[in-house]
């Protein structure tokens, strides 16, 4: 342990790595292959961009080649490390055979069909299998985790609210995109967690309507999704302001939404599905006749990943349990008129769920 009771690396790696060979068990599988960066850096803390993590019942070994050799001993102490000298698939394969692997797994969602070939070829006599659903070893997340998501939070937040002044008519979506990532990185992100939204007028209405050159006029809303990178970990915010004069309309919409928010906020918890959680806001937003302007879900699991399980969406029948960290983001997008998103972030308790978001979410009306 470190000092104030954090776990060291080598003792997370082992823990998660133990999650990881409890999953395999259950699938008869005595190894996995994992090249998805996300899980890589889960189980093993090596941060680079190529890797491969080899995951047996008594060993763990890390694949790099020479740019990643020396990073790879700092950031995973509790692997094993190989330094490949040709392709990255084919050294994985030797590792396997070597380790008298009989059935290993690969991420079916994520490994590219045309590597799976190779990496199966070298790996005869070794079967390989594409396996679903292992990014689920990362779903629950550890305290030291959920700090993390914070401590992002609290920078998106601080620097959402150096550039509120400056989001008025007049302003160009594309600028205050420029001036947010700005001081998102001036905060102490390493970079924004994806490219930033900001959404004015009838573009509101588009639930990914990336900054454009749009001058933002009166009347209007505008909507900014945003979110910073910080030691690793993803958070993502939106907040839809509304530039003077504030219509009747612009009042109405942002209640339900509000209202919507707040319904899943106060019902969400520990053994609901997926599918049960997203009717918590949306039938709110059907009572209230705008059913049809909500088509996505209601959020999405966060950490390593911006878009990662569980998912709170009408297709899932996955079971939440205490320490997901999930978006709650109910939207109503109107064509030809905007629309209205309120996005926060909350870990699931053992009865009920906290919000990791301090941002206030009344109605923020802007003028020139």
């Amino acid at each position: 342990m470190l000092s104030g009771g954090m776990p060291t690396p080598a003792a997370l790696a082992t823990d998660r790595v133990n999650r990881l060979r409890e999953r395999l068990a259950a699938d008869d599988l005595d190894a996995a292959v994992l090249a998805r960066p996300e899980n890589v850096r889960y189980v093993s803390g090596f941060a680079g961009s190529a890797g491969l993590a080899v995951v047996t019942g008594d060993r763990a070994v890390l694949v790099v080649d020479f740019r990643y050799a020396e990073q790879a001993a700092a950031q995973a102490p509790a692997f094993e490390r190989v330094q490949a000298t040709g392709p990255l698939v084919e050294a994985a394969a030797e590792v396997l055979r070597r380790l008298g692997a009989r059935r290993a797994g690969v991420e079916a969602e994520f490994l590219p069909i045309g590597t799976f070939r190779k990496l199966a070829a070298a790996a005869a006599p070794v079967a390989v299998e594409p396996v679903e659903g292992l990014d689920r070893i990362r779903w629950i997340k550890a305290p030291e985790e959920i700090e993390a998501i914070r401590r992002a939070q609290r920078v998106a937040e601080a620097a959402f609210q150096d550039v509120l002044p400056g989001i008025r008519p007049g302003a160009v979506e594309r600028e205050v995109a420029v001036a947010l990532e700005e001081r998102l990185r001036r905060r102490g992100a390493r970079a924004s967690s994806f490219e930033i939204i900001v959404a004015s007028g009838p573009r509101a209405a588009l639930p990914h309507g990336v900054a454009s050159e749009r001058v933002i006029g009166p009347g209007e809303c505008v909507t900014i999704d945003f979110g910073a990178v910080v030691d690793g970990y993803f958070s993502d915010c939106t907040r839809t302001l509304v530039t003077a004069p504030v219509s009747d309309r612009h009042r109405e919409v942002y209640a339900v939404v509000r209202a919507a928010q707040e319904a899943a906020l106060a019902g969400l918890r520990p053994g609901l599905t997926g599918r049960e959680a997203d009717a918590l806001a949306r039938d709110v937003i059907a009572r209230a006749g705008y059913g049809e302007a909500f088509g996505h879900s209601l959020g999405h699991g966060i950490g390593l990943a911006v878009h990662e399980g569980p998912t709170l969406s009408p297709r899932e029948e996955a079971v939440l349990a205490p320490g997901a960290v999930v978006t709650v983001e109910p939207g109503v997008y109107l064509p030809g008129w905007g629309g209205v998103r309120i996005e926060d972030m909350v870990v699931l308790t053992q009865d009920g769920c906290e919000n990791l978001t301090a941002l206030p979410k009344d109605l923020i009306e802007v003028s020139a």
